[in-house]
């Protein structure tokens, strides 16, 4: 690898100019989907729906609609339907013989939401998302209802199957409705779409525009989902929280909450808005749910950054007002603690950080937020000085709490490194600031011994682990205390767990569990993450825990040598070819310890060249990753057995 890095192997005389490929229309969708939905797992193929979702919300949010019908096939196909303007149907300019509708479907970045004269806000912004979706789709229809005629063309992985036709009068109708089935060859043969998961998609949907009323119809049999439903929520976000927070005791009676255009307060030339809710309560953590022109942000970004610094900077000032001069020392962790939030916000011209739009990246997000809750947030505090009162006690107390276990706890590393007494076990790292230190928690020696080689001595630590840790779910709490590798754990960590768990004496920036990539790796990594969800659930909140993404396979080709992450991707270059000389040898590694130490540094261990997968709890609903945590992985096998046949169907890459 190295050689064929610095140029000392002769180039490949098969590498020329036959060998470049142009990817034409939307092939390079179907070539790699990953760059565009983020891969081909559950979370991607669900992610065709709300692309087609949010055009639909867009016509809502525009004014242009106030009714949408979603509907689930059993076939698992997805209509989704609206009564806004339809989908332009005459000749394009720049191509007279195709339709406008033709253009959108089949070309990337083609749409009406560059230049913002048809939609002030919306979530699409690339002309991207809908030919996505045709293109990861083997068959879409799409029907469009303008100057009261229909309007339909068919469409196949991407291509139009015929051109588009006009199907008659259609009176007191308009709209757009999509109708599109998910390609088997992208997203597997067993992949099937989850109705409870589309269901809360589109119930978030309603709430977050009121102005909106959503049919739901679904033909596929699943738990807790109804076959027909109607959504339409006049009290927005404020609805949504109560529900959220499903009756936990409260300190306010009714949220702070509102719902207020931007132009109230930067001018007429300012479009937008912000709507919000939060509540805080003792008897839960906190939470927070962000969205921007109706897309879920599900890391955040600059609309909660301005959310929080508002509601930070109005306690504190209203800590000042009433001469509670403690209030001084609180922070954005302790208003969140305890803080039950919801925000969304309409910009236009939104920067998202990817096609998926997990993060919000507008700079100008954080003023606009900021400034408009800022002083409605001062005068909710003042209106309701008991309310106010108990809410900054439960804060400053919080804060003190925070302030004081920091001040208990001494987290020098070599302290802590003399109270562990692990010789031959904890390999430390000589920084002793935890800015920017990682330790890998890795299976037997063998693999400690060439991740020992391969290591960073100053900012990266080892623990490595004798087998399978113990199941934390099925074990008592007696058990938990005399278990030698989870004790080891703890202490190396440095942080205690179950409720003596404290975060800020974790001794390392990021923790990585870095197992092989076979079966048995993947069981103790589950183990090990079951462990933190329990015991340790702050490390997954505060985003310190990750996966390493050690490499499966090697290929080497003459001098030409690759690592690859799995069966597909090997399969991939065995088709394409090295380029190197000879045949292909496939080599599949039985642990990490048979790596060389400079290709585990390089695959897995170098931050520069390295892919981690950080650990975090995506909750449709609260609760929900808890209650499959204690169903996988809790004492009763039948939860598991019952968890097996419901998802049977969709298993794909079954190691047997």
């Amino acid at each position: 690898m190295q050689e064929a890095l610095h140029g000392v192997e002769s180039v490949s005389p098969t590498y020329d100019a036959s060998s470049i490929e142009v990817l034409e229309g939307l092939e390079p969708v179907r070539k790699r989907p990953g760059m565009y939905i983020g891969g081909t797992d559950e979370r991607a193929l669900h992610h065709l729906v709300s692309e087609v979702l949010d055009n639909a919300m867009d016509e809502a949010v525009a004014g242009y609609a106030n009714r949408m019908e979603v509907e689930i096939f059993a076939d698992c196909s997805v209509l989704i339907r609206d009564n806004g303007r339809g989908i332009p149907v005459d000749p394009h300019p720049k191509f007279p013989d195709k339709s406008a509708l033709e253009i959108i479907l089949c070309t990337l970045h083609a749409g009406g939401k560059f230049s913002g004269k048809s939609y002030t806000t919306a979530g699409g912004l690339h002309g991207v998302g809908i030919s996505v979706v045709n293109a990861l789709s083997d068959r879409l229809c799409v029907e469009v209802v303008r100057g009261q005629q229909k309007y339909v063309q068919e469409f196949s992985r991407g291509l139009p199957l015929r051109k588009l036709k006009n199907a008659g009068p259609a009176p007191n109708r308009r709209g757009t409705t999509v109708t599109f089935h998910p390609d088997p060859t992208i997203f597997g043969a067993n992949a099937r779409l989850r109705p409870s998961r589309i269901f809360k998609m589109v119930r978030s949907k309603a709430y977050l525009f009121s102005g909106v009323e959503i049919r739901w119809k679904c033909a596929v049999d699943d738990p807790g989902v109804p076959e027909e439903a109607t959504f339409r929520f006049p009290g927005g976000l404020s609805d949504y929280l109560v529900e959220r927070m499903n009756g936990s005791t409260n300190f306010a009676s009714e949220p702070f909450s509102g719902n207020v255009d931007f132009s109230e307060r930067f001018g007429d030339d300012k479009p937008g808005s912000v709507e919000w809710a939060i509540n805080w309560t003792p008897t839960k953590d906190g939470f927070m749910s962000s969205y921007c022109n109706t897309v879920p942000t599900a890391e955040g970004g600059t609309h909660e950054t301005g959310f929080w610094s508002a509601i930070l900077k109005g306690v504190r000032n209203y800590g000042e007002l009433v001469s509670n001069k403690r209030a001084a020392q609180i922070t954005k962790d302790d208003i969140q603690s305890g803080g039950c939030a919801l925000v969304s916000c309409f910009i236009s011209e939104p920067e998202f950080v990817g096609q998926t739009k997990d993060r919000l990246a507008s700079q100008e997000a954080q003023r606009l937020v900021e400034s408009t809750i800022r002083d409605r947030f001062d005068n909710w505090l003042a209106a309701d000085p008991k309310t106010s009162g108990d809410i900054l006690d439960f804060v400053v107390e919080r804060a003190e709490e925070r302030l004081r276990r920091r001040a208990e706890k001494e987290t020098a590393r070599k302290s802590a490194t003399k109270r562990l007494r692990l010789p031959g076990k904890l390999v430390d790292c000589s920084q002793s600031s935890r800015d920017g230190t990682e330790v890998f928690i890795v299976e037997g020696d063998s693999a400690g011994g060439s991740a020992k080689m391969a290591r960073d001595r100053a900012t990266q630590a080892l623990l490595p682990l004798r087998g399978k840790i113990l199941n934390v779910l099925g074990a008592a709490s007696s058990k938990l205390l005399q278990n030698t590798e989870i004790s080891d754990l703890c202490q190396a960590l440095g942080t205690g767990m179950g409720p003596r768990f404290d975060l800020d004496s974790l001794r390392y920036e990021k923790v990585i569990i870095m197992t092989d990539a076979d079966v048995d790796g993947a069981h103790i990594a589950s183990l090990l993450m079951t462990f933190f969800f329990v015991q340790m659930r702050p490390l997954i909140d505060h985003g310190h825990l990750y996966l390493a993404c050690p490499p499966l396979f090697r290929l080497a080709q003459g001098a030409k040598r690759i690592y690859v992450l799995d069966e597909q991707e090997k399969d991939e270059w065995i088709r394409a070819g090295l380029g190197g000389k000879g045949k292909i040898e496939v080599s599949r590694f039985k642990g990490l310890g048979e790596m060389d130490a400079k290709d585990l540094k390089e695959t897995t261990m170098n931050p520069a060249t390295r892919k981690l997968i950080r650990i975090s709890i995506e909750d449709d609903e609260p609760g929900e990753t808890e209650n499959l945590v204690y169903r996988l992985m809790g004492k009763k096998p039948e939860h598991r057995f019952q968890f097996i046949q419901d998802n049977a169907r969709t298993a794909q890459n079954l190691d047997l």
